[in-house]
């Protein structure tokens, strides 16, 4: 491994923590069984509706008016962030509960570097894999669709930024996960607030006036982040990139969060 002397301090190469922090996720058998959920998810779900939605089709119960034919693919995505998102909480918030963490800090002492790191691979990770998981879900969905016409291709208006933005939506998730375990630092806590500034944060602008629930509601941030995967938009909703661009803004908060705080507490 090398390493550098910068005055008295040792530092280790970005390159070196960086493989360090891949091996470490790779090695881990929860993160397999985690990623193959979300990658079934968004492919088998949306198999599933696409296939019901061509069967009503078929037999008149709906009509291809405001249809959404990608949509309706990626409809797996839903259930597929939740997988994601606790992936993303437990790949730091499980070094804070079994201790390797402070292996993991003595070895590198820059944490923000540490932080970074375990950011850039996990980021990298989950973008292949829902990248991967959002074109399969398309292909099977549309090739589902087809007996009732309904199917579109990547180069019909739309689709391929949808599909893309599959992939996008997903990782955003993943880092707003990764951002609140290094945030809070305990698994439990940390997916409840997961979960809390996913869901329950819409379910709480509900409860507001009509005229301040309609405007809110679209900037919470899976309303906000989903709009990147539909083709044909709800009235009033962000556009595909300002939603998805709130979304991250999400992620970036708890993220900047996570490495003001890192370098204040103890491992």
């Amino acid at each position: 491994m090398t390493t550098s002397i910068v005055g008295e301090r040792t530092t280790i190469g970005f390159g070196n923590v960086l493989l360090s922090e891949w091996t470490k996720l790779r090695s881990v058998r929860s993160a397999y069984w985690t990623a193959l959920v979300a990658v079934l998810a968004t492919i088998v779900v949306g198999a599933l509706i696409s296939h019901q939605q061509a069967n009503q089709i078929i037999i008149g119960k709906d009509s291809l008016d405001g249809f959404d034919a990608t949509l309706t693919s990626l409809n797996g995505i839903y259930l597929a962030q939740i997988a994601v998102g606790a992936l993303g909480v437990l790949v730091i918030s499980s070094e804070y509960g079994t201790g390797m963490i402070r292996a993991t800090m003595s070895a590198v002492p820059q944490r923000r570097i540490v932080l970074a790191a375990k950011g850039i691979v996990f980021a990298g990770c989950t973008l292949v894999i829902g990248e991967a998981s959002s074109f399969a879900a398309f292909a099977v969905g549309q090739r589902l669709l087809l007996p009732a016409h309904a199917g579109v291709s990547l180069t019909d208006p739309g689709a391929l930024r949808a599909t893309v933005g599959g992939g996008l939506y997903l990782t955003a998730i993943g880092l707003l996960g990764f951002g609140l375990g290094a945030l809070i630092r305990h698994t439990a806590g940390a997916l409840s607030a997961f979960f809390g500034v996913l869901f329950a944060t819409t379910a709480l602008v509900d409860l507001l006036p009509t005229n301040w629930r309609n405007h809110v509601i679209n900037y919470m941030p899976a309303n906000a982040g989903s709009q990147i995967i539909s083709v044909i938009h709800t009235r009033n909703a962000l556009p595909p990139w300002t939603g998805l661009g709130v979304l991250c803004l999400y992620a970036t908060v708890a993220l900047i969060a996570a490495a003001t705080l890192v370098t204040r507490r103890d491992v």
